[in-house]
């Protein structure tokens, strides 16, 4: 996958957070408030959103990387890092 800028990482999260809690009310999450709190997922609906991360961008996510998916602009930082990574 080419690499994602801010932005895309972004929508990208959102859009798999949306997926598995489709009435997700990002006006109550900020950038970096812990979404599973604020979002109400549980366990099962984070490794589902792990999955679809995984899946639609095409980087490998292991549960040591789980912390820094906790927020919605530490989760685009993490897919911004590793598509740059995977694409150089």
């Amino acid at each position: 996958m080419k690499p994602l800028n801010d932005a895309e990482a972004l929508s990208v999260v959102k859009e798999s957070i949306t997926q598995i809690v489709p009435d997700a009310d990002f006006t109550l999450v900020r950038p970096d408030d812990t979404f599973r709190d604020v979002l109400e997922l549980d366990s099962l609906d984070f490794l589902s959103l792990v999955e679809l991360l995984s899946e639609r961008t095409g980087v490998r996510i292991d549960e040591e990387d789980y912390p820094e998916l906790t927020t919605l602009a530490g989760s685009a930082r993490f897919l911004v890092d590793r598509t740059a990574a995977d694409g150089s």
